[in-house]
């Protein structure tokens, strides 16, 4: 593995008794299972996704060893997908490419917008950047209260009714973990304005489906745009997909092509990172979850 060694680091065998366990599989949870049982004496793992609920859900997160993820590494695609979506949503483009007649102008502009955003990680960085020349007065809801640099202000999920009233975007972009699944239902969605968008790039099950469904029949909201679902991948039939106010990405914020070289240089700086002893990037708190 090139990024390996370009970090200083040597490629050996599972069975040769590694400092540190690179997974590239995503999927593969058992199979990360059984890579740690045959390396037991590996102090440190790199995962090769963002959200590690798989891998704390399986009980395989301990302090034994140092975890890392690649949190922060996908933000800026992950991020220009959000902002597309919340554009393709404002602008009525699921119901223009699907016209076959003029139709009615309609549309809503971003500039000048408040926006909120669940989640203060990599994502939100990035997405923050990307509002900056529209203008929007945004909000970033996270674990703690620090400033996030182009935020107009910061708050805990305790204020998060407070702060989705008057948003034209809700912005998701948080790890999953037990105090954020299902962080958007039914109450949540009754605040939000009517002609808001909500925008999901994060976990479909921060959202709760049926509720997401009697939202946007009612028009309780103006619509949604999901790159993620719950379930996923989302079934043929399902209701969401014949809702004209609703826009569906098959999980497609970050590609594979578009996340090698990024996983890449997580894994080329970690290892020489770990050579030295200094802190690894991505860490994740075996506690929490992510």
């Amino acid at each position: 593995m090139s990024a390996v060694e370009q970090g200083g680091g040597t490629v050996v065998d599972i069975g040769d008794a590694p400092d540190a366990l690179i997974w590239l599989d995503a999927a593969d949870v058992a199979g990360l299972a059984a890579a740690l049982q045959e390396a037991p004496e590996a102090k440190w793992v790199q995962l090769p996704f963002a959200g590690v609920e798989r891998v704390a859900e399986a009980g395989l997160l301990s302090d034994q060893r140092q975890w890392t993820s690649a949190k922060g590494a996908y933000g800026k695609p992950v991020a220009e997908h959000a902002l597309a979506l919340a554009l393709a949503g404002l602008r009525v483009l699921r119901t223009r490419v699907e016209a076959r007649s003029w139709g009615t102008p309609a549309g809503t502009s971003l500039y000048d917008q408040k926006v909120t955003i669940l989640g203060g990680g990599g994502i939100t960085h990035f997405l923050l950047e990307q509002l900056a020349p529209f203008g929007v007065e945004a909000t970033v809801v996270r674990r703690q209260v620090e400033l996030v640099p182009g935020a107009a202000r910061t708050v805990t999920a305790s204020e998060l009714h407070e702060v989705l009233p008057g948003a034209q975007v809700v912005f998701l972009a948080l790890a999953l973990s037990p105090s954020t699944t299902g962080i958007i239902g039914a109450p949540e969605l009754e605040i939000m304005d009517e002609g808001a968008w909500l925008v999901n790039v994060a976990r479909g099950r921060h959202v709760d489906t049926d509720a997401l469904v009697a939202a946007l029949t009612s028009g309780s909201i103006a619509g949604a745009a999901l790159d993620v679902t719950e379930p996923e991948p989302l079934p043929d039939g399902h209701p969401l997909w014949d809702l004209p106010n609703c826009i569906i990405t098959p999980h497609t914020a970050d590609t594979i092509e578009m996340i090698r070289p990024l996983l890449g240089e997580r894994i080329r700086a970690n290892v020489e990172r770990y050579a030295a002893g200094r802190e690894l990037i991505g860490l994740v708190d075996p506690v929490e979850g992510y």
